[in-house]
């Protein structure tokens, strides 16, 4: 990513006059406004965020400089399933030495997180370096990865690198240090080692990026040919999971890096196409099916300049549309568009910065578990807002949940089995300076009589593609806080609910049973007639006397 110190220090400096947050239920509505500010504002500078398997969101802080620091926050939905009225809380910090910003990053299957290169370490200047570190959640620990081949060779810079996670789990990573590097690896979850791989290669990674395809390969959009050839490129590669070798993937119509080899992200949207979005303003189709490229629609001209998609981010909405930002070749204004598959089409623009200040590249988009998008402008503190604009996923993209406890014991490793778990896209897309997919399953479990909301912590993946129909399963445990009894449980992924299974919740947290309790007597008073004879009779169940009548 080409970038301006200034301009990173500028964004941080800038005072900004904002609205208050608005209040919501974590779900979108029809009454939600298209964005809301979250509610407590995120601690430090927010950068890049993931959605973690257990429903929080591990959030980076980027440090006074926005250059990169060791720490990280969690966002942690309410009771009630709110991001928007979510609370922060410290994460653990990584490896001293260790503060990257811009970086390959994945969620494994087995619920860690890795985190791989960085193309600043802390210093506004480049840094490209070739550390790693994987996050456990249940332990709050970072533990440091040694890089590919030792760090020799091409791996001697990581930067901000290319990756993805196949469909198998294992995590592709990229090389990006320089502008000939074209080496890749594998990693190894397991002994933290890393397997060459990715012959072949006819054009270096950097800012590149890999887009997972149905069929388990990976497409990646070239962005030169070599060091000094840079713009006007329009060549397309694909990476054979099963071989380990890459080849071409054919032409775009037209180019979409511009001279600084920058480019935009590459959404796999459920219907099959990938939306690649150009630095230039142009963008192309392919179709999964057929492997063929075709024009896209032009970004729009805002105000006499052509609008880019350099750097900029990307989120596939559960109705299949991709909601992406964009301004004049990473300057500002920025404006939001969507596109569904034939049609750009402009929404409101965000509310946690004025446009005319706003500038794309500085955007992380991810796609939340309530079919919400967080989104962050990086723009300091108090700068983190969903959006609210997304429609419903037709009923084919659902998850399918095919076997799943009745009784979930929490605190305990069950399992449930299900078809499309890992859903028809990746989620969030960006490019080589981040990637935070969110293709894999979450479960979510809601108290049919205290409405909590509760996600169980998922891992053990057994399969991480986007194809349809797939058959897979995970393990899951429900925290101990969750409430006991009746609940209804969802498999979310993408954003994306199951159809509600019904199960009952045990050696949770015990539910006050409201007994229904009998009104308090009440004394009655009767008037009795005889004859002119008046008596009065009182008493909890009075009668008159006998020959007297009722008045």
């Amino acid at each position: 990513m080409l970038r301006s110190l200034s301009l990173l220090i500028a964004s941080v400096l800038v005072t900004i006059s904002l609205p208050g947050p608005s209040e919501s239920h974590a779900s979108a509505s029809a009454s939600a406004p298209t964005w809301q500010l979250l509610a407590n504002p995120a601690p430090g500078n927010p950068g890049a965020m993931f959605l973690m398997t257990n429903g929080q969101v591990l959030v980076e802080d980027q440090g006074n400089l926005q250059s990169g620091s060791p720490n990280w926050w969690f966002l942690t939905p309410t009771s009630s399933g709110s991001y928007v009225n979510g609370t922060w809380s410290t994460a653990a910090s990584m490896p001293s030495g260790y503060n990257p910003l811009y970086f390959a990053s994945a969620v494994l299957p087995d619920g860690r997180f890795l985190v791989e290169g960085g193309e600043f370490n802390g210093t506004s200047t480049f840094a490209g370096t070739n550390q790693g570190a994987i996050y456990d959640p249940v332990a709050n620990t970072w533990t440091a990865v040694s890089p590919p081949n030792g760090g020799q060779g091409c791996w001697a810079n990581i930067a901000d690198a290319p990756a993805t996670v196949l469909a198998n789990g294992t995590f592709l990573l990229g090389a990006s240090g320089t502008r000939t590097s074209t080496c890749d690896a594998l990693f190894n979850e397991s002994t933290l080692t890393w397997t060459s791989t990715g012959a072949g290669k006819a054009d270096p990674n950097p800012e590149e990026g890999f887009t997972l395809m149905p069929n388990g390969n990976v497409l990646d959009v070239n962005t030169g040919t070599s060091p000094t050839i840079l713009g006007g490129t329009r060549n397309t590669e694909i990476y054979n999971a099963t071989t380990g070798t890459w080849s071409s993937a054919g032409n775009t119509p037209v180019a979409l890096d511009n001279n600084d080899a920058e480019i935009g992200p590459a959404s796999l949207m459920p219907s099959g196409q990938i939306f690649a979005e150009g630095a230039t303003g142009a963008t192309a189709l392919f179709d999964t099916t057929s492997s063929t490229w075709s024009a896209g629609p032009q970004l729009p001209v805002v105000g006499g300049a052509q609008m880019t998609a350099s750097d900029s981010c990307a989120a596939v909405l559960p109705d299949g549309n991709v909601l992406f930002n964009a301004s004049p070749n990473q300057t500002p204004p920025t404006a939001w568009y969507t596109f569904n598959g034939t049609t750009i089409s402009s929404v409101a623009n965000d509310v946690a910065m004025p446009a005319s200040t706003e500038q794309s590249n500085y955007c992380n988009a991810l796609v939340l578990p309530t079919g919400q998008v967080l989104v962050d402008d990086r723009g300091g503190p108090g700068t983190l807002e969903v959006y609210n604009g997304g429609g419903a996923p037709q009923k084919s993209w659902l998850p399918v949940v095919t076997s799943l406890p009745s009784t979930i014991t929490a605190g305990s490793t069950e399992s449930f089995n299900g078809l499309q778990l890992s859903g028809l896209d990746q989620g969030s897309y960006l490019g080589d300076d981040l990637t935070n997919a969110t293709n894999y399953p979450l479960l979510q479990v809601t108290n049919m009589q205290t409405h909590q909301v509760t996600y169980a912590r998922t891992s053990g993946l057994t399969y991480m593609g986007v194809a349809p129909g797939t058959a897979s399963s995970a393990q899951f445990i429900l925290p101990t806080n969750a409430d006991n009894g009746p609940a209804t449980a969802r498999v979310i992924t993408n954003g994306i609910a199951s159809a509600p299974q019904r199960v009952t919740v045990t050696n949770g947290a015990k539910v006050q049973t409201k007994v229904k309790r009998k009104p308090p007597r009440r004394r009655v008073s009767l008037v009795c007639v005889r004859h002119g004879v008046v008596r009065r009779v009182s008493g909890f169940s009075p009668r008159c006397p006998a020959g007297y009548q009722r008045r």
